[in-house]
């Protein structure tokens, strides 16, 4: 499953019509919710009764009514979602909060399935034909639609963002299908990320890091108190802040896209240039917690993650992700732990007297540790996998993976991370 985005050319009353359908949209979601919350230990609350819930507000509230049935089960689908995530956590017994499901006050989508739209003959342009009154969007940007069969398309979301309204595609086809595999380069490498610079890597080279919030912040703060100037307690909000509410949102909006534009060529690169990748296996979520929160969240690990792995997929390469203890801590050339604080910089062995970059270090590790994990022999449900994938990408012949070997030199490699990240991919 990828995701096609395209921005959406509105007339005046297609705003009003969008938001309205929003709205409804939010309202579905939170009384799902409510039905979820009010009954009791006897009765089974599951995604069909909120399913089936959802007919019965089309025909208590006309604004309900007015929106496709596919997009009034959509809402419910999400009300579903955040309940089943909060039994999933439950069940696993995460330490902390469980995320309880809340009530949605700031709703900017709405989602139809297979039905309630309808693209042109050129694909340059889509109807909605619910009683919404949203009519037909003009389509702007370079994506051809027409590369893709219609009954590929499952979904289409309207989105609002600060600079105006997209139209998503969520289309169902093998990514690998629409790419050739890239020729291989006899060669891997271990990646060490970092708030120093972006990430170093086993070959000595590192990143610098952008840093485009904390280029931003001084602007950001400023629009933020221009915005909240105009903010009056009690009274409705004047166009004066509205106004700067929004020169406000789209400056988040240009740093979030400049990092991922970042995140993006830097993933795509990497992966180019190498057979097999490996990296840490961190928990972004928790270091996002400490007092280096901003730092973190700003240096995107997670979607350099994602894209890393969604680009190896795509291309046939390989990645690895592994635990990332003592990766800073061990010589990569004795093998022997030399104790350093964050502050240390430089590795320096007293064993063998080996010299180099803290990361530069960590990445060598980092990477003896994924060719270690690939080669394992004892790892019979990956080697197991890694087999199979080979043999389907050998037209059904069998083929047989050396330990320690780079994988795509043979006939195809694959991915030990899921790739379940290639849904929402653009």
């Amino acid at each position: 499953m990828i995701v096609l985005e395209m921005k959406a050319v509105v007339k005046p009353n297609q705003v009003l019509a969008i938001d309205d359908a929003i709205r409804t949209v939010q309202f579905i979601r939170n009384k799902a919710l409510r039905l979820w919350m009010d009954a009791s230990r006897e009765d089974k609350i599951d995604k069909y009764v909120l399913n089936k819930y959802c007919r019965i507000l089309a025909k208590e509230y006309k604004f309900a009514d007015e929106l496709n049935s596919t997009a009034r089960q959509a809402s419910s689908e999400r009300a579903w979602a955040a309940i089943s995530r909060f039994y999933d956590n439950c069940k696993k017994n995460i330490k902390g909060k469980k995320g309880f499901p809340k009530f949605q006050k700031n709703n900017r989508s709405v989602e139809y399935k297979q039905s309630g739209w309808k693209l042109s003959d050129n694909r340059k342009k889509i109807t909605f034909t619910d009683k919404k009154g949203i009519g037909i969007l003009s389509l702007k940007g370079t994506r051809d639609l027409n590369f893709y069969p219609i009954d590929s398309f499952k979904r289409v979301r309207l989105v609002r963002r600060a600079n105006g309204y997209y139209v998503q595609f969520c289309i169902s086809v093998d990514i690998r299908s629409y790419s050739k595999p890239l020729e291989p380069t006899k060669h891997c490498v271990g990646i060490d990320v970092g708030l120093k610079v972006f990430y170093a890597d086993s070959d000595g080279k590192t990143v610098e890091i952008p840093q485009y919030y904390r280029q931003a912040e001084k602007l950001l703060n400023r629009l933020n108190q221009r915005k909240s100037k105009k903010f009056k307690k009690g009274q409705k909000p004047s166009n004066n802040y509205k106004r700067a509410r929004q020169q406000y949102a789209r400056k988040h909006l240009r740093v979030s896209r400049q990092r991922k534009g970042f995140v993006q060529r830097e993933a795509l690169r990497v992966i180019q240039s190498n057979d097999l990748v490996a990296y840490e296996d961190l928990n972004v979520k928790g270091l996002a917690k400490s007092k280096l929160a901003k730092s973190v969240n700003d240096a995107a690990w997670s979607t350099f993650r994602q894209w890393l792995e969604y680009f190896a997929f795509k291309y046939g390469k390989a990645t690895v992700a592994v635990p990332p203890h003592n990766t800073s801590q061990n010589c990569s050339n004795c093998g022997e732990k030399v104790k350093k604080s964050l502050s240390t910089r430089t590795h320096r062995c007293p064993h063998c007297l080996y010299e180099e970059d803290r990361d530069i270090n960590a990445a060598i590790n980092i990477l003896k540790l994924g060719l270690s994990t690939v080669g394992h022999t004892g790892s019979k449900a990956f080697e197991s996998e890694i087999l199979s994938t080979l043999a389907i990408a050998n037209g059904g012949e069998d083929a047989s993976t050396l330990v320690g070997v780079i994988l795509s030199e043979q006939v195809s490699s694959v991915n030990q991370e899921s790739p379940s990240i290639l849904r929402n991919k653009v």
